[in-house]
């Protein structure tokens, strides 16, 4: 390593600290102190720390919401993940393995879906007139809608490096179609499939706008509406502000740290098709 690829890198690592490790202490810092502590927003270590209690009180809000909220996030998070990677995994293949011009078709609609911006009356009106408003399955179709086009393109690009020739002996002993994308293309999708569950669950963990459009109700409350429920009760509370922060930042923060080399890898493992 030369002197300037090691300068690069202390500054990158500066930068990074600056930008994202310092927010998240500072939001620490503030969840753990008491009420009048905090609402000075100093960068300062509490005289005396209260973070049990911070938590605890936050959890018992309002009925223990923050609870309810996780376990509506999580609903929606797992079946709307599970069903991306199930439909998206199988229009990918079949637009890669089968071109023709209804495939061309569709496939301008994969694209056109991440260029054209969602229209949110028409949206609702869809839902009430199925009569999914203001309900979870209502709430995991809109996410499995939003969030095909990217995960279609995904697959597509992946399944593009595996070669024919799987497919062909497949076929050669008997395998139907169905057979042969679970049994021999899915198993090998495995690195773009961790990327895209790792992706898709943190995009989906923290929608906010989603969710205050289409899932209003007390008993829907995800955990991003609760920081929006709960700025009027906290506005003179920053450390319970900070607390709910806290509680709503960790667990897409901790997938990303366990899970970064694998978004990296599934990203990069379809870019050059050999």
């Amino acid at each position: 390593m030369t002197r300037r690829q090691l300068y690069i890198g202390i500054t990158s690592l500066t930068a990074c600290g600056l930008i994202f490790v310092l927010p998240f202490l500072f939001i620490f810092i503030t969840a753990a102190k008491t009420k009048q502590e905090a609402a000075s927003l100093t960068f300062t270590l509490p005289h005396e720390w209260q973070l049990v209690q911070n938590f605890i009180e936050v959890i018992q809000t309002r009925n223990y919401m923050l609870l309810l909220a996780y376990f509506n996030s999580t609903i929606i998070t797992v079946a709307a993940v599970s069903l991306l990677v199930l439909l998206g995994a199988m229009v990918g293949y079949i637009l890669q393995r089968r071109p023709s011009g209804w495939n061309r078709i569709i496939y301008g609609c994969v694209l056109a879906g991440l260029m054209i911006p969602p229209a949110v009356v028409p949206t609702i009106w869809v839902l009430q007139s199925i009569g999914l408003f203001k309900s979870i399955s209502g709430m995991i179709l809109i996410q499995v809608a939003y969030g095909l086009a990217f995960t279609v393109l995904m697959f597509r690009s992946f399944i593009a490096t595996i070669p024919r020739d799987l497919d062909e002996a497949a076929i050669i002993d008997g395998a139907k179609p169905l057979q042969i994308f679970f049994r021999v293309v899915l198993p090998l999708l495995q690195p773009v499939t961790v990327t895209i569950i790792v992706v898709q669950s943190i995009a989906i963990f923290n929608d906010f706008t989603n969710p205050l459009y289409y899932l209003p109700g007390r008993e829907n409350v995800t955990v991003q509406l609760t920081l929006y429920n709960f700025q009027g009760q906290f506005q003179t509370q920053y450390n319970l502000l900070f607390m709910n922060i806290l509680l709503v930042t960790i667990p897409p923060l901790i997938v990303f740290v366990f899970f970064n080399r694998q978004i990296v890898a599934g990203m990069t493992a379809g870019a050059v098709k050999g």
